[in-house]
């Protein structure tokens, strides 16, 4: 692949050894986000590094939203959380896999993303979506704006009525 960094194993002790292993860590998990890859390995790793910079002060401001838990009417509408492990979410077989793993049909699944490739193979299985707009997402264009269902809070979203 253009542009890898590998990671050598550690040949030698001493500090200089550890020292050179550590910088190629850090050389490869710059080249993965650079290029934007959703590999497990990379997300677990944001997820520490996000965690431990915000347990230990050096992250201020709003906590990342893995870090707290969603608002208890919220939490009860999830019926699973699905990693890179499902399958990549530009992929619409793996929005049928979840389907699947939780029992229910795509047809009454909402998938929020801030992704239109990711909306787009959601909606192939007729999956409901609603493009999340936050600061700092992608630009999306005007016809994008106008497919697609925008929200910018979770109080935007309604349920149906049950009918019993």
């Amino acid at each position: 692949m253009a542009g890898v960094v590998p990671i050598p194993l550690e040949t030698r002790d001493g500090e200089e050894e550890i020292e050179r292993v550590i910088q190629a860590v850090v050389d490869n998990v710059h080249w993965q986000m650079s290029l934007d890859r959703k590999t497990t390995a990379l997300k677990q790793f944001q997820g520490h590094m996000w965690r431990a910079a915000y347990e230990n002060g050096r992250l201020k401001g709003d906590k990342p939203p893995f870090l707290f838990p969603f608002p208890p009417p919220i939490i009860q509408l999830f019926d699973g959380h699905f990693d890179t492990k499902i399958g990549a979410k530009v992929d619409s077989e793996s929005y049928q896999r979840i389907a699947a793993s939780i029992g229910c049909s795509t047809n009454n699944i909402l998938f929020l993303t801030d992704v239109t490739r990711e909306a787009d193979a959601a909606e192939e299985v007729d999956i409901h979506v609603a493009i999340v707009v936050r600061p700092g997402n992608a630009g999306l264009t005007d016809d994008e704006k106008s497919y697609y269902r925008l929200i910018t809070s979770f109080s935007e979203l309604f349920l149906p009525s049950s009918s019993t």
